[in-house]
């Protein structure tokens, strides 16, 4: 059924989005070309060397891929995967397709075979690329059940799989193509047939509920995002700034990002995977970054997971750097005593923890969940300033970001320039402008679902707008509404229960409960030498959540550091969950959110003890 609008309690005035020439994502490609030249336009490892890519080159191997994908039978309007780990092949298939009119359909690596299977057949793609031996096993498995898929490329040598064929011989056929006359329109003359509202991307959304759904973005929604971002002066751009790559491109918070990076002339490397990404930080020394707030959180545990003389420099250091923040929020750059224990603190502490980095940050951005304003402090109080931003796959993606000239922790900043924000009557954040989808692939329904009449976009997302900043307080879905009918927001307290170092994951529960509770993930590292200092056996993870001491000590590393909330919202018990959320496991999406109703249904026995003799009355 359609939406109709809703009664808005308060909005933005928008700051108008300044002319854009760049209005395709062939035309930002190529004029970065033709603007910066670089000759490290890419970076990667091989053979345990960085090795560079310019814009040129990059410029020459994208025309090729595109003529052998033409040479293939793949054109304008068909639908073409990706299935892959970052890497620059990943960015110039990319630009390869869009080049020939075509829309790609970016897969997470992490994707089993059936999940896969789900959206290689929902888009009809007629071309996967995929990475390695193991990514092109999945599409082998499936491939008897994609009728419409006709071409197969594996990045690596697919080492004489029947029906596949290798990256660099698609390339070759393109350019032979291009040597007889074939391919005519050549590339540069084809992207410029491509319109702003063509449909660019296919990203399908995680699924914490149902089914993905498969978001329509077209090369104006994307383009529009990377306009505003420049012109809301997040990155301030330098000669010479390298950023460097972690983020799955197949999520949109990275595939925008990059494409940014590309329109302000900052080079790009390409982490080798998640897992070296603090080696690479060393290796690249980049001077940008985006992140999710797991990765800074994983930082934190492991600097505050310090023990004896250590454990109190760094707990000192960081109610030190808490206080310089502070004076910096309120307008006042600290002095006297404060400015020397800063100094200390950070020959001490901080200092360690930029050159971790490679010592040139000067920006984080950070998406995709909430960050703990504990957390934030931390890391600006080091010199690491996180500007924390708010989007979704459907706004292309960014809503709202915090920037140099104006941020404030605890909040998502400013709304960026062209893009309306809304607070309806439920606290829902609305939004509509050119970065809101087309729509959902094949799913006209759920589109209207959250496309009202008047063009605005539902969120989800429960939020204030106060002097011109938006805070985010919650999901609309995850609201608990206890017993007693008190509504009651998780993210807050998960968010300060997760800053323990002994926690590697957490969630509320207690919807129609007497009393909200939390399920807590231990951090096996910490704990495992926190028991063995006890004289508790470690190496059974079940035997070890059901120890009484190890419940006590996650009740004080939780439920101790939940000040200033009112009584009925505050959990009241801890459950303990030997067994990690994982995507293999199913409780965790692509994108590492959590899936709270399945996590509650796995533990439904457990639940239900940890309740027991406490009626909902």
């Amino acid at each position: 059924m359609p939406r109709t609008a809703t009664a808005l309690k308060a909005r933005n005035q928008p700051v108008p989005l300044a002319p854009v020439e760049r209005d395709t994502l062939l035309k930002l490609f190529l004029g970065a070309v033709d603007r910066y030249g670089r000759p490290d336009a890419m970076q990667h490892k091989a053979g345990g060397a960085w090795r560079t890519i310019s814009h040129h080159e990059l410029e020459a191997r994208v025309a090729r891929l595109a003529a052998g994908l033409a040479d293939a039978g793949v054109g304008a309007g068909d639908r073409v995967a990706i299935l892959s780990e970052n890497r620059p092949e990943w960015m110039m298939a990319d630009f390869a397709v869009l080049g020939i009119g075509g829309v790609d359909v970016p897969l997470y690596p992490t994707l089993p075979a059936n999940q896969a299977a789900y959206i290689l057949k929902d888009c009809g793609a007629k071309a996967v690329f995929v990475s390695t031996a193991a990514q092109l096993a999945k599409v082998q498995e499936i491939r008897g059940d994609l009728p419409d898929l006709r071409l197969v490329v594996s990045f690596d040598d697919p080492a004489g799989a029947e029906g596949v064929r290798r990256f660099d011989e698609v390339m070759d056929a393109g350019q032979r193509s291009i040597d007889a006359g074939r391919f005519t329109p050549g590339y540069r003359e084809r992207a410029a047939q491509v319109t702003r509202d063509d449909v660019a991307t296919l990203i399908y959304t995680s699924g914490t509920t149902g089914a993905p759904k498969g978001v329509m973005l077209t090369h104006w929604n994307l383009c529009s995002n990377v306009a505003a971002c420049r012109q809301h002066d997040v990155l301030d751009p330098q000669p010479g700034d390298v950023a460097l790559s972690f983020l799955p491109l197949s999520h949109v918070f990275e595939r925008m990002v990059d494409y940014w990076y590309f329109d302000s002339g900052i080079g790009i490397a390409y982490a080798e995977s998640i897992e070296k990404v603090a080696d690479n930080l060393g290796e690249v020394r980049p001077t940008v970054a985006v992140s999710v707030p797991r990765v800074f959180e994983k930082i934190y545990a492991k600097v505050m997971g310090a023990t004896g003389v250590k454990k109190a420099i760094v707990g000192w250091a960081r109610k030190t750097g808490e206080a310089v923040v502070d004076a910096r929020l309120a307008g006042r750059e600290p002095g006297g005593a404060l400015a020397f224990q800063h100094r200390l603190a950070d020959r001490l502490v901080f200092s360690k923890l930029r050159a971790r980095t490679g010592g040139r940050l000067r920006t984080f951005i950070s998406g995709g969940a909430p960050l703990a304003p504990g957390i934030a402090k931390f890391f600006w109080a080091a010199g690491l300033p996180i500007y924390e931003g708010y989007g979704l796959t459907e706004t292309s993606p960014v809503i709202a970001v915090n920037k140099p000239a104006k941020w404030r922790i605890g909040t998502v900043g400013p709304i960026v320039p062209g893009v309306e924000a809304a607070i309806d009557e439920e606290g829902e954040i609305l939004t509509r402008g050119p970065h809101v989808m087309k729509g959902y692939w094949n799913n006209p329904d759920a589109t209207a679902e959250v496309i009202d009449d008047d063009g605005w976009f539902h969120t989800g997302d429960i939020g204030e707008l106060q002097d011109g900043f938006l805070r985010i307080t919650d999901r609309l879905k995850n609201i608990i509404v206890t017993a007693g009918g008190k509504n009651v927001a998780p993210a807050p307290m998960e968010n300060l229960a997760a800053m323990s170092p002994f926690v590697a994951q957490v969630v509320m529960i207690g919807d129609r409960r007497a009393f909200p509770s939390l399920l807590v993930v231990p951090d096996y590292e910490h704990l495992d030498a926190w028991a063995a200092a006890q004289g508790i056996a470690t190496g059974d993870h079940a035997a070890l959540a059901r120890e009484p001491k190890v419940r006590e000590l996650f009740e004080r590393e939780t439920l101790g550091r939940l000040t200033g909330f009112a009584r009925y919202e505050v959990p009241k018990k801890v459950l303990v969950i030997p067994d990690e959320f994982t995507i293999d496991n199913g409780l965790l999406t692509p994108k590492l959110s959590i899936k709270r109703h399945l996590v509650e249904k796995k533990y439904a026995d457990e639940i239900e003890a940890l309740y027991a003799g406490h009626s909902a009355d």
